[in-house]
C-alpha cells in the first residue's frame, strides 16, 4: 500500500510489481506519481513533462536545422549569381 502524496488516498501497488522509477496514476485524483522508494513503498508527484512534450522539442529542433539549410543554399545562391559576369 502507497498514499497519493497529493489527495492522501491509499494507493494498492505490489512492491514486487514496480521498480523505482516506474510512474503510475493515481485512481482517485488522476495525478501522475513516480516510485521513489521500494522499501517502504513511496510514491511522489511525477515531472509533468511528458514524452509528447519532448518529442515536440525534438521535432521544432529538426524543423529549425531545416530552415537553416535553405537559407544557406539560397545564400550560395545569391553568391553564384554575383559572380556571372
Amino acid at each position: 500500500m502507497a498514499t497519493c502524496p497529493e489527495c492522501d488516498a491509499e494507493i494498492e501497488v505490489d512492491e514486487f510489481d514496480v521498480d523505482k522509477g516506474d510512474q503510475l496514476s493515481c485512481p482517485d485524483c488522476g495525478s501522475n506519481l513516480e516510485v521513489t522508494s521500494l522499501s517502504p513503498l513511496e510514491l511522489d508527484l511525477a515531472d509533468e513533462e511528458d514524452e509528447d512534450d519532448e518529442d515536440d522539442d525534438d521535432l521544432e529542433e529538426d524543423e529549425l536545422d531545416a530552415e537553416d539549410e535553405d537559407d544557406d543554399e539560397e545564400d550560395a545562391d545569391k553568391d553564384d549569381e554575383g559572380w556571372e559576369e
